[in-house]
């Protein structure tokens, strides 16, 4: 047997399959210089996207705006969120000014937020404790990136989420405390 023949192939999806689907085109920008709906939306669209999809969303960038969207739901100081997502000041105001896309790393960071505050909504979502319905859970999480997590060695989860392997390993964490193995 070839070492090709013992992995297993993902099944072969055909174009129509891997096209985005109409009610998430409304919530995705056509083109990235096109304004995003709002942070709800996107954040449910990343939450519900392929990886094909979340690839073609990387590749375009996320408008600047988000920053700022994030800040206020997060209630964190807007240099905050910019350092978290390690984009430069200057990068990040101008980007926020005049609508432009932020791209590279930073707009993988970004991507990585709404991730990030999905997962902290579904955590509250799944929920059976009584007042979970009215819980914020994004303000939640703006507070606990900042709180040093003993399972991420004493650092602050928004000390990691700029770079992929540091978002997965808080997003470990955030599952983690969902069901109840981490206290």
């Amino acid at each position: 047997m070839a070492a090709t023949d013992s992995l297993q192939q993902p099944p072969r999806r055909t174009a129509k399959a891997l096209a985005t689907p109409r009610s998430r085109l409304r919530a995705m920008p056509a083109a990235p210089h096109e304004p995003y709906q709002d942070l709800d939306a996107f954040v449910v669209l990343v939450a519900q996207a392929t990886p094909f999809e979340l690839v073609d969303l990387e590749r375009r960038g996320v408008e600047g705006r988000f920053l700022k969207d994030v800040s206020r739901r997060l209630d964190l100081p807007q240099m905050h969120v910019f350092d978290m997502l390690g984009v430069p000041k200057a990068t990040a105001e101008k980007k926020v000014a005049t609508g432009e896309v932020i791209s590279g790393s930073g707009g993988q960071a970004a991507i990585g937020m709404a991730r990030l505050i999905a997962k902290a909504q579904e955590i509250v979502a799944n929920s059976t404790a009584d007042g979970a319905g009215d819980f914020d859970a994004a303000r939640w999480l703006g507070k606990w990136l900042d709180v040093p997590q003993p399972a991420l060695g004493g650092r602050k989860p928004s000390e990691l989420v700029d770079t992929p392997t540091g978002l997965d390993v808080v997003l470990k964490v955030l599952g983690a405390i969902e069901s109840g193995a981490y206290q």
